[in-house]
């Protein structure tokens, strides 16, 4: 099943079953990118892309990355997100207790400039459902802004680590956590919440980046006026008619029906479009809310300003074994068929990668890159996937066997890719895992789990557990790929010296030629990563490479006897990782290498 924190267990136990108007320097981060070497938001540019200008680092040199330095954060836990760069300092965010930490790299030994510790409620942490981690943090307006797992949204001053502002956005006791990165969109703070096994009401919410100040509050599920869809503006590509997130659901089940927003979004200044997906339905069991269930593992495109809704697709209708499609859009002007256009990438973790028109939400082209056994095929005239009825599940059901990918995805959601316009690749981990899905009838209590199943997962065909590949998004094809024995959880990162960087769940951290998949320079970072590689260009003028090492999320959970400050984790290995404990345990480090 999904994994359940530790210390839920008990508690469980007892459950029965506007702003179009802009300062010039608030759009500064992406430009600073291209021109110094700056990694100043958590994907380096609003596209997504992960892809960095700087090519010192190249096929020919990669071969002698090595570790420059190293910090332990002191954290134990999943150590997600990535570093910022900007200027001669890096920025790094911890897991819960969210500590901001602010490095100076113009001297010998990258002292502490400052140490920013917010007061996080531990409360969170048991609410938490998949370890207590963060995704990053956000540079803009001279401020380094993040989330905090309590349901804070906070903004520090970048030179002196002072507080600026603090925003309550989310309810813990309602179950929602905040482990996301936001997005600054001109002088929007842009912030959505976990909680989808808790049976919450997503949504998305726009910040003043000047006082934090609620401005907005979009609802990913429920009636238009809750979801800020405005007549006129929303025009879905494949559904017409009002209020299609209330009328595809069963009465008011819509109120307690998941649709997180707990992964990564991105933006086109051109059509002055956010994008974010949003996670699972609740509960898990199907048949306790009949219909789409609109727009739970969908992509939403939203105007920052007002959050109002432009359109809306939906990648698994009905979401029957929690594909959730939080994982990263990328956007690429790509030639698809022979026509240019301007595309969004998406990996699914029901398995499909997605190629669709950012302006209308149109599906271009959808093909499987994992093994995929729940649907035959995605239909292009309507949009929706050919469902093989027999990889249906709900409680009447029983244990529905053998259904690829699991859903931990095909990609993880935490995982993002990259994508080069040199070599018009994306880059992506991907998981190998399938599962017997037994659902069961779920009650609703706020604040608790709402989940209704039971899951069990075994290595796909073929024996390993993961890959690094590339994938042709114009086309829908695998370009090349490297197997791992683990399944792979680490984002990606690609440079214009056609070099790309990922890390493994046995703690190996790579680079790989990015236009054959070979493996340059590989490095033991101590325990798994689960973080996301990112460049920069240093104070010396020199490029480096950083990554944090600290396996968690879902592993931590998953893996077993990984955890040395506690005598009780003892648990043996899932089967289908049943050696990794022998290969990393938990970390908390941030690894700079270079040449």
């Amino acid at each position: 099943m999904r994994p359940i924190p530790l210390c839920c267990l008990a508690m469980l136990m007892t459950i029965a079953a506007g702003g179009a108007h802009a300062q010039a320097h608030q759009a500064k981060p992406a430009a600073a990118n291209a021109a110094n070497g700056d990694w100043a938001m958590p994907a380096r540019d609003y596209a997504g892309t992960r892809f960095s200008p700087l090519a010192q680092i190249t096929a020919v040199n990669a071969t002698s990355l090595h570790p420059v330095w190293t910090f332990s954060t002191g954290v134990l836990a999943g150590h997600e997100g990535q570093p910022l760069v900007v200027g001669d300092t890096m920025y790094v965010v911890t897991p819960w207790p969210n500590v901001l930490y602010a490095f100076d790299l113009s001297k010998e030994g990258y002292p502490l400039r400052w140490k920013y510790r917010p007061d996080v409620s531990a409360n969170a942490v048991g609410v938490s459902c998949c370890d207590t981690v963060n995704r990053g943090a956000f540079y803009a307006d001279g401020k380094i802004i993040y989330n905090l797992l309590d349901g804070h949204t906070v903004a520090v001053d970048a030179r002196t680590g002072h507080e600026l502002w603090k925003t309550k956005i989310a309810d813990v006791a309602s179950g929602e956590t905040v482990t996301m990165a936001p997005l600054v969109v001109k002088d929007r703070v842009i912030v959505g919440a976990s909680g989808g096994e808790y049976g919450i009401y997503g949504w998305i919410k726009g910040l003043d980046l000047k006082t934090g100040t609620i401005v907005w509050t979009g609802h990913n599920i429920g009636p238009d006026a809750d979801m800020l869809v405005r007549p006129g503006t929303f025009k879905a590509p494949y559904d017409t008619g009002a209020d299609l997130g209330l009328h595809s659901w069963a009465g008011e089940t819509w109120r307690i029906g998941g649709a997180p927003v707990w992964g990564w979004l991105s933006y086109d200044p051109d059509l002055d479009l956010v994008y974010y997906g949003t996670g699972n339905a609740a509960p898990y069991n199907a048949e306790q809310r009949a219909g789409d269930n609109k727009w739970t593992a969908s992509v939403l495109a939203r105007h920052p300003g007002d959050g109002t809704l432009v359109w809306a697709y939906q990648f698994t209708p009905h979401d029957n074994w929690d594909y959730d499609a939080t994982g990263a859009m990328v956007l690429a002007d790509l030639t698809v068929a022979g026509k240019s256009t301007r595309a969004l990438v998406h990996f699914d973790k029901n398995g499909f990668a997605y190629t669709l028109d950012r302006a209308t939400g149109k599906l271009l082209l959808a093909e499987p890159f994992v093994k995929v056994n729940w649907a035959k095929s995605i239909d292009l005239q309507s949009g929706r996937p050919v469902i093989v009825p027999e990889k249906q599940t709900g409680a009447s059901k029983g244990t529905v066997k053998d259904i690829c990918p699991c859903l931990e995805g095909g990609a993880a959601p935490t995982s993002p890719p990259a994508y080069s316009p040199r070599t018009r690749l994306f880059y992506t981990s991907t998981n190998n895992l399938c599962m017997d899905f037994g659902a069961t009838r779920a009650a609703y209590l706020k604040g608790t789990m709402f989940q209704g199943a039971i899951s069990p997962y075994s290595i796909g065909p073929g024996g390993y557990g993961g890959t690094f590949m590339a994938w042709d998004a114009a086309t829908g094809k695998k370009v090349w790929e490297n197997k791992e024995p683990f399944p792979n959880w680490s984002g990606a990162l690609v440079t214009a010296g056609d070099v790309a960087f990922y890390g493994t769940l046995d703690g190996w951290f790579k680079s790989v030629d990015a236009r054959t998949g070979k493996v340059l320079s590989k490095f033991k970072v101590g325990s798994g990563v689960v973080g996301n590689p990112m460049t920069y260009r240093g104070p010396d003028g020199k490029q480096y490479v950083a990554v944090y090492a600290g396996i968690g999320g879902d592993w931590l959970l998953l893996a077993g006897d990984v955890r040395s400050d506690d005598p009780t984790d003892v648990r043996a290995p899932a089967d289908y990782v049943k050696d990794i404990a022998r290969h990393t345990s938990q970390g908390g480090m941030i690894w700079i290498f270079g040449l």
